[in-house]
């Protein structure tokens, strides 16, 4: 059966701030990790076909083990539609032996403008039954919560 997980949160900053901050290395590396987590990007293509290969590490790797070693997440992610500044696609396949984590997953990032700023909403199609879904429901939350204070903060 296919999964699908979804999070939205307005953020107080133009729909093109967010954007960026969606194809920025600097930026991405800054925000995506989820709260217990850090994030370094090894490899970076920002354009539809590209992509890039994330390695988030656990600051506590006694917590939960990680998909691809006991404290990391790898995760290779391309880029499919750019649609600048309203959408950004990506497909990110985990490195694991554990065939729960198996699949490509779909990334959809969706900006709309809104009064008060830029609602974004994450949509997760074909979630690997291995990720919890409440567990990655939030991970997502927190990834925007962090999104959010990095273009807040940004005149």
């Amino acid at each position: 059966m296919v999964r699908t997980d979804r999070v939205s949160r307005i953020i107080a900053a133009p729909q093109a701030a967010v954007y960026d901050a969606l194809l920025r290395r600097e930026a991405l590396e800054a925000w995506l990790p989820p709260d217990g987590m850090r994030g370094r990007v090894e490899r970076w293509d920002p354009r539809p076909g590209g992509g890039f290969r994330m390695v988030l590490t656990y600051l506590d790797p006694t917590g939960g083990p990680g998909k691809s070693s006991a404290g990391e997440d790898v995760v290779d992610v391309g880029f499919g539609e750019l649609v600048r500044p309203r959408r950004v696609t990506q497909q990110a396949v985990f490195e694991s032996d554990d065939p729960a984590y198996a699949g490509t997953m779909t990334m959809t990032w969706d900006l709309v403008p809104v009064r008060t700023g830029t609602e974004v909403t994450v949509t997760a199609t074909d979630v690997p039954p291995g990720i919890d879904q409440a567990v990655h429901e939030a991970g997502i939350a927190s990834s925007l919560a962090n999104l959010a204070s990095y273009v807040e903060a940004r005149p």
